[in-house]
């Protein structure tokens, strides 16, 4: 079964760090681009960072760029986003998908999403 499995979200006070983990199961990572997107309440799902499936490509939002990094570790079928220096505006649920060929921004070119974990950030 095709599954990405999210994990790492919490509640963190503005500017402390966390650490997402996008993890895959029934499938070769190898093959896909992965990509790190969010949605807060009322709000639509944005892109946050992606990266490619060799990882020597990354993008990232114009919002956190200099302040997240994706990596991946295709060995353990795992992506990450370390996100440091976190504001209130990064709060959300953060999904991870699955994409044949190279970055891009639109959510609508991903597939076999994950569940989604929760990120607050609040003091």
């Amino acid at each position: 079964q095709t599954q990405l499995v999210e994990s790492g979200g919490g509640l963190v006070q503005p500017g402390g760090s966390l650490r997402l983990s996008c993890a895959a199961s029934g499938f070769t990572l190898d093959y896909f681009t992965i990509g790190w997107f969010r949605q807060a309440p009322g709000k639509e799902r944005e892109g946050v960072s992606c990266i490619d499936r060799s990882g020597s490509n990354t993008n990232y939002a114009s919002s956190v760029k200099g302040r997240f990094t994706i990596s991946r570790d295709n060995a353990k079928k795992t992506v990450y986003l370390q996100m440091n220096s976190l504001k209130p505006e990064d709060t959300g649920v953060y999904y991870c998908a699955r994409r044949f060929g190279p970055c891009v921004g639109s959510w609508s070119e991903y597939g076999s999403w994950g569940q989604g974990t929760q990120v607050t950030v609040s003091s």
